[in-house]
Formats: C-alpha cells, structure tokens, sequence
C-alpha cells in the first residue's frame, strides 16, 4: 500500500518573505490529489517542499509519510518540462535513475524496454530527444517516472505545454499507469484535476490556506462529456475565479 502523506503547519519562506504559513493537510494514499491555485500562490513550492528539493529558503513544520516510515528515498518527481538529457538516446533517459546509481544489469534494461511499449514507445529507445515530438518526450519522461518505481508521485504541471488531444492522451496513459500510487498533481487546469484526481484540493485566499474541495468515487480517467465532472468544473471555475478577485490585505 502507497503511504499517505501528512503536511503540518508547513510553511514557507523566501529572504525572510513568507508565501504561505501553518498549512496542513493529509493526502490519502493510493489515491489521486490535484492541487490548483491562482498563479504565484505557492503550488510548486509546496510541491518541492515536500520533495525535498528546496534549499534557498526557510521551511516550517513537517512533512510525513503516515505509514511512519522516512518519505526520503520512495519520492518520484515529474516536472512540467521533459527534462530529457539531449545527449542519451531514449531508453538511457529511462535508465538515467539506474545509471546514477550504477545499478545497470539485464532486469533494468528489460524493464526499461517494456516501460517504453507500454507509454506506445517501442521500438524507438534508440532516438535522440531531439527526433521526438513533445507528446513523445512527456511519454519518455513519465517511463523515466514509472522506471523508479516509487509509491509517491509528485507532478508538477507535466502535461501542461501539450496539445489537447496529446494532454488527454497523457492523461489516460498516466491514470492506468500509475493506480493505487499516491500521486499529488499541481495543475491550473479544474477539468484535468476533475478527470484524474480522487481528491481536489485549492490554495486560495490571502493568507493562503489549503483545503479539500471535492471528493470523487467515479473510476479515473473521467469522460469529458460526464454532465457531474462538467458541472464541477463550473463550481471550480467559480470559486477560482472568487479567489481572483478577492482583495489583497497585505
């Protein structure tokens, strides 16, 4: 089972300058949590703050697996770019996570291999980056996700620079891949959080909070056309735009 995930009194500074203070919240595990927000609000940082990734800034409270076990070591992040190596062919950019830890062997090279045909790759392992088109490098980056093996995921905005019918695509390739992990996905997008997400979270007001806005039970990924997800979408909508034009009190 894919741990959950506890924020406590999180918060975060920059040069002494706070984006956010005392959030708190648990994500479920194996399940799906999207987390929108006007521009600017903190999404991504929250997002890196419980990666760990952030070192320029002062972090407040704790972050917490809620099985009690570290989180270190059992994180896979996907960011909003490919963030391709252009000079390794594809299956060594699946196999970048092996070749840092010089854990290379025949297993990993099988698996990379069946990563590939399973995001619709096989048989292109040997192209560069740069021959690919960008909904070919989003499926090479979610294979390099998938070939960590991790039960936590964090995505920071990956299918965001993608076509329409490419994001959808994505969408429904990364909701079978990734069942019963623990992903926590940033989005500016209400309709994407609706079709993947069990749980859809907000970071609204000034200060910021976070919260739980809705809780799904219909299997993911969702149809467009579904008149429930089409009618979230609009509640959505308007409690961001609400947010949008709030006054500052700052």
């Amino acid at each position: 089972m894919s741990p959950g995930i506890r924020l406590q009194e999180i918060g975060l500074s920059y040069a002494d300058k706070p984006l956010f203070t005392q959030l708190n919240a648990h994500f479920k595990g194996g399940c799906w949590h999207s987390i929108l927000g006007r521009s600017g609000v903190g999404k991504s940082s929250l997002l890196q703050s419980m990666a760990g990734l952030l070192s320029d800034t002062t972090l407040a409270g704790s972050v917490s697996a809620d099985d009690h076990q570290p989180l270190q070591g059992r994180i896979a992040w996907m960011a909003q770019g490919d963030s391709l190596l252009p000079w390794l062919n594809v299956q060594n950019n699946v196999l970048l996570g092996v070749r840092l830890r010089k854990e290379r062997s025949k297993q990993a090279l099988a698996r990379a291999q069946a990563l590939l045909r399973q995001v619709g790759l096989g048989g292109l392992g040997e192209r560069m980056p740069h021959q690919l088109s960008g909904g070919q490098r989003q499926r090479v980056a979610l294979a390099r996700t998938l070939m960590e093996d991790k039960p936590v995921v964090l995505m920071d905005e990956p299918f965001s620079a993608l076509d329409a019918i490419t994001k959808l695509q994505l969408q429904d390739l990364a909701a079978e891949l990734l069942q019963d992990r623990t992903v926590v996905l940033i989005t500016h997008d209400p309709l994407e959080a609706l079709r993947l997400s069990d749980e859809v979270w907000a970071m609204t007001g000034r200060p910021v909070s976070l919260d739980s806005l809705f809780t799904i039970d219909i299997p993911a990924p969702r149809a467009l056309e579904d008149a429930r997800i089409l009618a979230w979408q609009g509640e959505l909508l308007n409690f961001l735009q609400h947010d949008l034009e709030e006054p500052t009190h700052e």
